[in-house]
């Protein structure tokens, strides 16, 4: 392999109005889960009075100490709950996250009871249904920890509920694939929510707080008349003792939580070793990637320095480098394991295409992951692109996105427009995991392209009419079409609409994409009937 040669001037302007630029809209991110952790802590006088953790404190607890956890969607929902970009709480109700029980990697996701008693937010069921697909693509044993009040009937959608079901349609397709799904049920699992904890296979409940019913007392006596207390129709004791839907009655939070280890710790399940592997770290310093990225995506950059600065040695063999070179595409490691990279130093051109779609296919060949670092504008368009097959190459390079047999893995680092989106395996074409940095833009295309578009149709439209167009109307609808497209490329709004796994610190990229390397390959590698497992009861 060659090494990447620096071209980074960090005492530059440019560079110090980029990291000033990346800096802001990390602290942002920042300051938005804070407030979203800091509205759960906000019960913590009431939970611990009745003796209860708080959500964060149970995740922490069934978690190993000290290893890794990526906690996904963070942003999820953010604008969606109020309108109020200073009142809003992200994260739609719900903890997820890849990490370590008792030596498991498994996905842990945990409702957040300490807002709105557990109910979910907007787009908490498009993140639980993200991270439970996320759990069956890389083969991991799923993890819940439960206490919802369920849906907000204030806020009912019918295409929720219908949407809904999916939850519990997973829970069954884990189970069937093998793939133990281990619950503890801390509080409410009422209604439909009930089979939450039902389409489990090891459930947890802890005495004098678990409910878990089909209609809870008023719905009951509303229905049939018949009166009952929560803890005669749904308790902890009662379903461990008579009904037989509980299989462990633990005394607390803690006790439970102790126990679901337990349970983990006893299944015959491969743990992955960390093994030392020999490598050498990025030559450059990976807090360099802060002053990369321009904030205006209109701006080029050498997405080398990029690569220079997430792989091994900075070393990367790069392929066809003089064919396409807008398009780079080469191998690499990231601590010891192989991965191709495809990234843009400019527009898709169709040499740059017909590389991509090439390096793809060889990498399939010796299964070898992609990661796609998306900074692109798009494919080139103009006569002589049409004349040169720009549609032709483009389709093809979709087409071997689409029918890839390696892992792909895709982190918008910058603009990610139109159909070089599809092409750079946006998360519509079903990337491994997708991860985006504060500054990315995703949109069909920029906000100005799209006005000015408009503007050309609507005064077509008015010459055929024969009608003048009034410039202030003109300049009224670009206003507006400028601001619906600002309004909803960067990744305030896309990673609130989960359209991404989570919003990543530049810095943090090489030990993410470590993490879940590792994750696709041990996934891969288990097979079904290595995923056959026992339990000894705790």
């Amino acid at each position: 392999m060659s090494s990447i040669e620096n071209t980074i001037s960090p005492g530059s302007a440019a560079y110090h109005a980029n990291r000033d630029g990346m800096l802001g809209l990390i602290d942002r991110m920042r300051a938005l889960e804070e407030r979203t952790r800091a509205a759960s802590a906000a019960a913590k006088d009431r939970f611990h009075k009745r003796g209860q953790l708080l959500p964060r404190e149970r995740v922490a607890l069934v978690l190993d100490p000290g290893a890794p956890f990526i906690e996904l969607s963070t942003l999820a929902g953010y604008m969606f709950d109020v309108p109020d970009a200073t009142k809003s709480v992200p994260g739609g109700g719900v903890i997820g996250g890849i990490g370590f029980v008792s030596g498991i990697r498994c996905m842990v996701s945990a409702s957040d009871s300490g807002i709105d008693a557990g109910a979910l937010q907007p787009y908490g069921l498009d993140k639980t249904l993200r991270v439970q697909e996320l759990a069956l693509e890389n083969k991991l044993p799923y993890v819940q920890l439960v206490e919802s009040a369920g849906a907000n009937l204030l806020r009912y959608r019918v295409e929720d509920f219908v949407r809904g079901g999916n939850i519990f349609r997973n829970l069954a397709r884990l189970s069937a694939a093998g793939l133990p799904v281990v619950t503890v049920t801390h509080g409410s699992s009422t209604a439909g929510g009930a089979y939450q904890t039902g389409l489990s296979d090891y459930i947890v409940m802890v005495r004098g707080r678990t409910r878990a019913f089909l209609a809870g007392p008023p719905l009951l006596k509303a229905a049939t008349g018949e009166i009952a207390t929560e803890e005669e129709l749904g308790g902890a004791e009662m379903h461990t003792q008579v009904s037989g839907l509980g299989d462990y009655l633990a005394e607390d939070d803690r006790d439970a939580l102790r126990i679901a280890r337990e349970i983990m710790a006893a299944l015959q399940w491969e743990r992955p070793g960390r093994t030392a592997s020999e490598f050498k770290p990025p030559r450059y310093d990976q807090d360099e990637l802060l002053g990369i990225m321009p904030m205006d995506h209109k701006r080029s950059v050498d997405m080398k320095q990029v690569i220079a600065r997430i792989v091994d040695d900075s070393d990367f063999t790069e392929m066809a480098p003089n064919y396409g070179p807008a398009t780079v595409c080469g191998h690499a490691r990231i601590e010891g394991q192989a991965i191709g990279i495809i990234t843009n130093n400019g527009p898709l051109d169709p040499a740059g295409a017909n590389k991509a779609t090439h390096f793809i296919q060889a990498c399939c060949q010796t299964r070898t992951p992609i990661l796609y670092l998306n900074n692109t504008t798009g494919y080139m368009v103009g006569k002589a692109y049409e004349e040169a097959g720009m549609i032709k190459h483009g389709s093809k390079m979709i087409q071997a996105v689409t029918s890839a047999t390696v892992p792909q893995i895709t982190i918008y680092c910058g603009a990610s427009f139109g159909a070089g989106n599809y092409g750079m395996c946006g998360r519509g074409f079903h990337p491994r995991f997708c991860f985006s940095w504060p500054n990315a833009k995703t949109a069909v295309m920029g906000g100005e392209q799209a006005a000015e578009t408009m503007a050309i149709v609507t005064e077509a439209a008015a010459a055929r009419r024969g009608k003048p167009v009034e410039k202030e109307k003109l300049d009224a609808m670009k206003a507006q079409i400028i601001g619906v497209f600002d309004g909803q490329m960067d990744v305030f709004s896309t990673s609130a609409r989960v359209l991404d796994d989570g919003v990543i610190d530049p810095r943090d990229t090489r030990a993410v994409l470590s993490e879940v390397l590792a994750i696709c390959r041990e996934g891969d590698a288990r097979t079904p009937q290595r995923m056959q497992f026992s339990v000894a009861r705790p």
